[in-house]
């Protein structure tokens, strides 16, 4: 019986996941082989030289009656393991369809979409929001299934985290402002909602496809309110919303035109979006930095001020 094949992985996959840590290197370590064994198992062939992102090698391939897909494989994480579960809720239904999986490695089986033709693509930024909020409406339309993270746990985890973050930050103000969008986030932990969300919808996650327009890809599943899903598409295209002049008006139309598409109550949209600036300020802080992203800065300021608060920075 001849022996599993083995996929190649590129040299600058392996650098740059590999600065994450032992588990990951080892992991790396395992991946030609363990690739390899997916070929087999699900009698793919290879169709062209893989991709790869932060988190994730992709290889473009054939199934055994020649229709395209990609075989998607990464480390089992804290952030993949309900990745399955999520796709296999919303059936494709404005996201790319899972043809098969592997729940022990957390390796996918993807229907192929045009990676050449990202959202990020479409020139005109306020069309290109609207259709990510017009799939994010789908896919929030969709309850969350038992067994996913829930925001409630996320949030209280967050708000947990503050006290001892905070003087990581140099600033007085930015530690004021993190301060204030811990408190909007103390406010709704008792309503953290339901519905599946994305969790990193961005114009790169989405992609052209045959069967749709537009599909998203690469969830990382949660079950919680839609407005914690609407921040890394106020973050887009950063350079555009500065260079319009008046980056806080910039972003606050994005902002109205995805909670209007997604029939948001704004209030409530502003508390949860100021909730992901909280998590993107903690996740710094745990990384060594002591000064918040200045794009984050901008978008809790202005959502802050349109709710009549003031924190300075």
């Amino acid at each position: 019986m001849s022996a599993a094949p083995y996929i190649d992985v590129p040299d600058a996959f392996t650098v740059s996941y590999g600065a994450q840590g032992e588990e990951a290197r080892a992991w790396l370590a395992e991946l030609p082989r363990v690739g390899g064994e997916f070929l087999d198992r699900w009698g793919l062939r290879p169709d062209g030289p893989p991709a790869y992102g932060m988190a994730s090698l992709v290889l473009p391939v054939l199934q055994a009656d020649g229709t395209p897909a990609v075989l998607k494989l990464q480390q089992l994480r804290e952030e993949t393991v309900g990745t399955a579960l999520g796709l296999r809720a919303w059936g494709g239904d404005g996201i790319v369809r899972l043809l098969d999986h592997d729940e022990e490695s957390a390796t996918q089986l993807l229907e192929r979409l045009d990676a050449t033709r990202p959202l990020s693509s479409v020139p005109d930024d306020f069309a290109a929001v609207r259709i990510l909020a017009e799939l994010m409406a789908r896919l929030t339309s969709v309850p969350a299934p038992e067994g996913l993270r829930r925001l409630s746990d996320v949030a209280s985890a967050m708000l947990d985290q503050v006290p001892r973050a905070m003087p990581a930050l140099r600033a007085p103000g930015e530690q004021r402002l993190v301060r204030s969008c811990a408190s909007a986030v103390a406010e709704l932990l008792g309503e953290p909602g339901d519905r599946l969300l994305h969790w990193d919808l961005h114009y790169d996650n989405i992609l052209a496809g045959e069967r749709e327009p537009w599909l998203a890809i690469d969830p990382e599943p949660l079950a919680g309110d839609p407005g914690f899903d609407l921040l890394p598409a106020l973050r887009n295209r950063w350079d555009e919303v500065e260079a319009t002049g008046d980056a806080p008006r910039a972003m606050l139309r994005r902002f109205d035109l995805m909670t209007e598409v997604l029939g948001l109550d704004r209030r409530r949209a502003t508390g949860w979006s100021l909730g992901r600036v909280l998590q993107n300020a903690l996740w710094d802080i745990e990384d060594g930095k002591t000064a918040l992203d200045p794009a984050q800065i901008v978008i809790a300021t202005a959502l802050l001020r349109r709710e009549g608060i003031t924190a300075a920075v």
